[in-house]
């Protein structure tokens, strides 16, 4: 996604490296355009910038075979901020992944640091910092590519540098990406697309705003399109998805860049009464199945799996009457490529067919494939949800993510080991924080155990289970629709094309 907007260039920057992943992937694109770039990196932890520098240099070798010019990579250990390693270097293209919401980033050591063209960055707006350098070390006619939390779109801390960016013209588009796609994975980051402003011609009177959210296209087609338009003489906006803003619309009192707020629905809501009243009874009789689907239960002293016994999950693995798949680590390798479906933790949250994408190079493995009877769980979320695959999702691939569950049906019910496993008791069991600093888990499923009853009772309890998960869901339907319903029958009464009964 990232590459796809910069394009080549003869030196690629990336200042928080990592393990290098972002760079070799830019050196390998451009030997197999025939090409090199040369890489430049700077990472602060000594063995991630070990890994850096070994997977670059073997790059490096590979593009010697073909090529007598090709330049060694540069690769420096520090804080890129603190202690900038590549004062002098200017890069074509500049990339970054760095980290969100450090506060103790130096803002009082570098209160008059020469790369605040912009403004000094408040404390609490250290991506506006890290923004800063990557303009600082951009060539003239080089690209540089951010990934930035939603927030910093917005928040009131950043208006100044955000308007000095925008009204300069070196912020020129700004990305929104589904949630998911990336850490933090329960928010959709945003893109950041900046060039170096040339003195010598006008500001740029737009910029561009894409939201993917709202497009079943392929993320990466959608972006390249939209941006390789905008800086043609072709462009023409996708409403819903892209569009230019003139930054007058911008420079308000908020300069807010969320693509949200400036893309209109591709739909707009239904201002025809007479859809609006069909609307209506649709509602009703989605609220007559509401009322209808909760289990019919009642109070009982000891229900049978209060002391039923419990069987370890790691046990049952052991014993192969329950086997947990994940979808399997793609290979780094350079060759042919192939692009499938793969089923998403949205899928699963929404009972759809797969809509997500996987590359992997030709001799990796696919992903499991989903049968009738498998439960699908999130990896990541804020508690433990089990669901059994929808006969959409049969055949899909396994993408990353999720992590199936497959029991033996001849002594479990796939319903009832759903329920029992999304118990909300388990998230303590189960889970352990994760990386994403949200209140997010990581759930590993052998950790838990399942109570043992017999399979006749295990049907009564999975038919019970499942229509609380279809209660919920509908649930979340009608909390949907009633919200759509109230803003549209809210704008028709406005407009005057519905009155008010008798």
């Amino acid at each position: 996604m990232i590459l796809a907007l910069v394009g080549p260039g003869t030196r690629t920057f990336d200042f928080t490296s990592g393990t290098g992943s972002i760079l070799r992937m830019a050196a390998d694109q451009a030997l197999t355009r025939g090409t090199a770039t040369r890489c430049y990196a700077q990472e602060i932890s000594p063995q991630y910038a070990l890994i850096t520098l070994l997977r670059l240099w073997l790059l490096h070798l590979r593009a010697r075979r073909s090529m007598d010019n090709a330049e060694p990579p540069v690769v420096r250990v520090g804080d890129s901020l603190l202690a900038d390693a590549l004062p002098d270097l200017r890069a074509d293209v500049v990339v970054a992944n760095f980290p969100f919401g450090i506060h103790n980033w130096g803002h009082d050591r570098l209160a008059y640091d020469p790369r605040w063209t912009y403004g000094l960055p408040p404390r609490t707006e250290p991506e506006l910092a890290w923004v800063q350098h990557a303009l600082a070390h951009l060539a003239p006619s080089g690209t540089a590519v951010v990934l930035m939390p939603p927030a910093a779109a917005s928040r009131p801390a950043g208006r100044r540098v955000r308007t000095e960016l925008i009204r300069r013209g070196a912020l020129r588009a700004v990305v929104a990406l589904p949630a998911g796609l990336m850490p933090p994975t329960a928010i959709g980051l945003h893109i950041w697309v900046l060039t170096q402003p040339d003195p010598d011609q006008p500001p740029p009177g737009d910029i561009l705003v894409v939201d993917t959210t709202t497009t079943d296209r392929p993320l990466t087609e959608t972006v390249r399109a939209a941006w390789s338009a905008y800086r043609s003489h072709e462009y023409a906006e996708l409403p819903g998805v892209h569009r230019t803003v003139p930054l007058i619309d911008i420079l308000d009192d908020q300069v807010d860049l969320t693509p949200q707020r400036h893309l209109p629905h591709a739909n707009d809501p239904a201002t025809d009464p007479a859809q609006i009243i069909a609307k209506i009874g649709e509602f009703d009789h989605l609220l007559d199945h509401l009322r209808r689907g909760l289990p019919a239960v009642q109070p009982v002293p000891d229900g049978p799996l209060r002391g039923a016994p419990q069987a370890d999950v790691a046990d049952l693995i052991r014993s192969g009457s329950i086997t947990v798949h994940r979808a399997p680590t793609r290979s780094r390798s350079t060759g042919v490529t192939v692009t499938g479906i793969v089923l998403t933790a949205a899928d699963v949250f929404s009972g759809g067919p797969a809509t997500g994408t996987a590359t992997r190079t030709a001799g990796d493995e696919p992903g499991p494939e989903v049968r009738h009877g498998d439960i699908l769980v999130p990896v990541i979320g804020r508690r433990i949800s089990a669901w059994v695959a929808t006969p959409e999702q049969v055949s899909a691939e396994l993408g990353p993510g999720i992590q199936l569950i497959r029991i033996d049906t001849t002594r479990f019910d796939p319903w009832f080991i759903a329920g029992v496993i999304s118990r909300s008791d388990n998230r303590r069991i189960a889970g352990r924080a994760s990386s994403t600093g949200n209140g997010a888990i990581r759930i590993d499923v052998r950790r838990l155990s399942i109570p043992v009853v017999a399979l006749e009772q295990q049907h009564a309890y999975g038919h019970a289970f499942r229509q609380l998960i279809e209660f919920r869901t509908t649930l979340e339907r009608a909390s949907a629709t009633g919200v759509t319903l109230a803003h549209e029958i809210s704008d028709a009464l406005t407009s005057g094309t519905l009155g008010l009964t008798s």
